[in-house]
This record gives structure tokens, sequence and C-alpha cells, in this order.
């Protein structure tokens, strides 16, 4: 990959980062009316998290930004099949797991920029 392309990978991650920060109120807010499913969400920080290794092996992250992102990843692996599934506004009214990812990307976050209050991403039109 080239250098580019890594700090686009690291802004990326670190902005969805962010979104699952948020509060509740600001992510929902944040959908919209946006039909965004939950497993597409989950997919998404899956790969951030396996492509921020690779990042790491070229500087893009350090060893403790990966650890933060490791334990989001197994947070989100035992994660049920049947919570992966629905709109995401829905999940993040229901099911505490959003809860622990919210915790453990705040905890990213804030050792990564020194607080987990940052913009959130613009949200993609539909």
């Amino acid at each position: 990959m080239n250098p580019l392309g890594d700090v686009k990978l690291r802004t990326w991650t670190v902005r969805f980062m962010a979104l699952l920060a948020a509060d509740t109120q600001d992510q929902l807010a944040w959908l919209g009316e946006r039909d965004v499913e939950t497993k597409d969400v989950v997919e998404e920080v899956e790969l951030l998290c396996r492509v921020s290794e690779g990042l790491a092996e070229r500087g893009a992250f350090g060893p403790t930004d990966v650890d933060h992102l490791r334990a989001i990843g197994r947070r989100l692996g035992v994660m049920d099949a049947a919570a992966r599934v629905g709109p995401w506004a829905d999940a993040l009214a229901t099911d505490p797991a959003w809860d622990d990812i919210r915790s453990l990307s705040r905890t990213f976050l804030c050792a990564r920029l020194g607080d987990w209050r940052q913009q959130l991403p613009r949200p993609v039109r539909p």
C-alpha cells in the first residue's frame, strides 16, 4: 500500500471510531433516515480492525492503537449472529454490546487523540 492510502485508511478508521464512540443520541441523529444495517457496520469495523495490523507495520498506527482495535474486533467477534441482523438504529437502542463497543472506541480515541469527542464523519448520501 502507498503512504497516501495508509493516511486515508488511518483517517477513516479514526473517523469511524468517532462514530462508534459517540453517544447513542448522536449516533441516531447521524443515522437520520438512513437504513444502515447492523451487519454492514460490523463488517466495516471488522475490516478496519484487520487493516490496522498492516497500518501498524508501516508506522501509521502504534502498537497501543492496534491493541485497542483488536479489543474492539474481539468484542464484535463474540456478538452472536442474531445481534448482527436488522437496522443499526434498533441495535443501538437495544443491544448492550454497542455500549461495550462505544467504551472501547472511546478508549482508542483517548489514547490516540487525547479525547474521545471528535467530529463525526459526514454521512454518506443514500
